[in-house]
């Protein structure tokens, strides 16, 4: 609410002398008197009123401000932006229930210093434009301390100016490509690089599996370029070849062409994209006598992509930043906890965000619920014991933790390492 900035005159007291001097009251001159002494009083409920309504908006600003919520509950809220619907909407909904999972645990447990923590999700549909607006909203009218997001890179390298010129930390748990961090102050990112886990993966492939010539198909947009660039890069690094490079676009249903100008001389084909398109080109490649060891990156974590591959996809290996299947309490407990909420596995995505809330969290028990404070204390995060391994943040906001190789096998991930 905008504060009032109308000041109200007082309306000055007359006395009852006439204009000859004389003091007395005839007729005419009780009817002014009682005339200004009404217009008197409704002066000074006017001026009441006004003292009333500016009190009740400083009352509701200082709510926003502190988290005071309607109703005397002190609240802290958390903003969240990725796809819900749509194509990638198993992303957004990962790390939504990966946010909502640590939130519910921190509540369980007295919230953070008396204040409960309230997450409001937004609906970006994949959309640059759509998780901009949703950013705006989140910080103009929701107010809230931070935001979890956005979750893919595209996405994410839109809205990031907006929360920076804000003053809000926005931390990603999804976004991969290189650079986003670099925005400013305000912005983290709490997963593995594209350039990070390419660069291991060719590396992993080449040593490991004793892959010689690789093709790489790769989705046209910011994340599947980073990772076709350092995959490449560190291929020919390690003294392989790549002997062909396509490409395609978001939402393509069909790989023929691309496959075709690949062909079958290849020991690996590293599609760098989400699982969406991956599903697709390995049923294709498959049926296309392509019988090469599939490679991909974070992208194809998702139960989906053996749902839509099906054995098409069996052996394929790929980079993550978690493991369900970790023997760790921390992990199996998260696991379950997740499984009973949401009836499905987490993946990367759920783990990711659920260790971005919990260290938040953290950094919000020391720094009190201010964006400033807040932004600071997450620079002094070192080694924060999550599900996701160790995790610290640089001096750009980057995190520092390690990559796992998954396979896909028996129609399950396992290690691949």
């Amino acid at each position: 609410m905008k504060s009032m900035n109308h000041m109200f005159d007082a309306h000055k007291n007359h006395t009852g002398t006439r204009p000859d001097g004389r003091k007395g009251d005839n007729g005419r001159n009780k009817g002014k008197k009682f005339w200004f002494s009404s217009l008197f009083t409704a002066g000074i409920a006017l001026v009441l009123a006004a003292a009333m309504f500016l009190a009740g908006c400083a009352g509701s600003q200082s709510k926003e401000r502190s988290g005071q919520a309607d109703g005397g509950d002190k609240v802290i809220k958390i903003g969240m932006v990725g796809p819900l619907t749509g194509d990638y909407a198993t992303y957004g909904q990962s790390v939504r229930d990966g946010v909502q999972t640590a939130i519910d645990e921190i509540n369980a447990e007295g919230g953070v210093n008396g204040y409960t923590l309230q997450l409001i999700a937004e609906d970006s549909r994949g959309e640059s434009t759509e998780a901009a607006n949703a950013v705006q909203k989140l910080i103009d009218q929701d107010k809230v301390t931070a935001i979890v997001g956005a979750v893919l890179s595209g996405e994410t390298a839109t809205v990031a100016p907006i929360a920076q010129d804000a003053g809000v930390l926005l931390i990603t748990p999804s976004s991969t490509a290189p650079g986003l961090t670099e925005v400013g102050d305000y912005i983290f990112r709490n997963v593995i690089t594209d350039d990070v886990q390419a660069r291991q993966l060719a590396e992993y492939a080449v040593s490991q599996l004793g892959c010689r010539k690789f093709a790489v198909l790769y989705a046209n947009n910011d994340y599947g370029v980073a990772l076709r660039d350092n995959f490449t890069s560190k291929v020919e690094e390690m003294g392989a070849s790549v002997v062909a490079v396509e490409s395609y676009l978001d939402g393509d249903e069909d790989f023929r062409a691309q496959l075709t100008k690949i062909g079958s001389d290849i020991d690996a084909l590293y599609i760098a994209g989400y699982y969406t398109e991956a599903a697709k080109i390995a049923q294709q490649a498959r049926r296309q006598g392509i019988a090469a060891t599939l490679l991909g990156a974070d992208g194809f974590y998702s139960e989906k992509l053996v749902e839509l591959g099906g054995e098409a996809v069996e052996g394929s290996v790929f980079t993550a930043g978690f493991y369900s299947g970790d023997a760790s309490e921390a992990v199996q407990t998260f696991v379950s906890n997740y499984k009973q909420k949401y009836s499905q596995e987490p993946d990367m995505f759920a783990a990711n965000a659920y260790d971005t809330m919990k260290i938040i969290a953290q950094a919000l028990a020391k720094a009190g619920n201010d964006r400033a404070a807040l932004k600071d204390e997450m620079y002094s995060v070192k080694d924060y014991p999550g599900i996701t391994g160790n995790t610290s943040f640089d001096a750009n906001g980057e995190a520092v933790k390690d990559v796992v190789f998954l396979k896909v096998e028996n129609g399950k991930f396992v290690r691949a390492d």
